[in-house]
């Protein structure tokens, strides 16, 4: 049966209501003291966990504390410091190529709008969001990693198959006040209860506003 506009939108109410309640305290899972050093942990996630990323940072923060650091660095040096975090290379380009871009067009400090974070190499929106939402206090955008993205297909908030537009649906759906923690929530929760790969729907906080649940793969 076709869900009606308004009973999605109490369904979305309810939601978010339970991941509020299943994750008061959720947060941005990358550890950093400022801007630059989430923007350089951001660019390391690509592909590759949170956890990894934080053991590479704990020695790469010690070393390169600031965009003039990160310009000067030595390619081949940066290149084996982040080896571990995967996509080495691309990810080393990125990096330097954000900070000469931060010392040359914003006087050596990480920009705090959307429409200019995303002129820095590596940087796309989702990575735009994270910083804004998590570092600016600044609801510009939902973040989209994997776990949103299945998630909010799962629970049939949106059927689009990019990133961009499953942004967009959760957009129009979310009060724009809870853009940034109901993405951290969710991300929380896609970890913790709606893996991808046998999702815990028995034991999920919100199976009954899920019209995957119990399905095989949920979806």
């Amino acid at each position: 049966m076709r869900e009606s506009r308004d009973e999605k939108r109490k369904r979305v109410g309810r939601i978010l209501r339970g991941l509020a309640r299943s994750y008061p305290e959720a947060t941005c899972a990358l550890r950093h003291s400022n801007e630059l050093e989430l923007l350089v942990a951001t660019i390391l996630s690509a592909q590759c966990t949170d956890q990894r990323v934080n053991l590479v940072t704990r020695e790469l923060f010690a070393k390169y504390r600031t965009a003039e650091d990160y310009a000067a660095a030595d390619p081949k040096e940066l290149e084996r410091e982040i080896h571990s975090a995967g996509f080495f290379r691309n990810k080393t380009k990125s990096i330097l190529g954000a900070a000469r871009r931060i010392l040359q067009a914003y006087g050596g400090r990480v920009p705090e709008r959307m429409e200019e974070l995303v002129t820095l190499p590596g940087v796309a929106r989702k990575t735009a969001n994270v910083l804004l939402g998590t570092w600016f206090k600044k609801n510009e955008g939902v973040v989209v990693d994997t776990h949103v993205f299945r998630i909010a297909r799962r629970l049939r908030l949106s059927a689009g198959r990019e990133p961009e537009k499953v942004e967009r649906d959760l957009m129009a759906l979310f009060p724009r006040s809870d853009w940034t923690s109901a993405a951290h929530r969710l991300i929380w929760h896609g970890r913790r209860v709606c893996r991808a790969r046998n999702p815990d729907c028995a034991g999920c906080p919100l199976r009954r506003e899920c019209p995957s649940a119990g399905e095989a793969g949920a979806g």
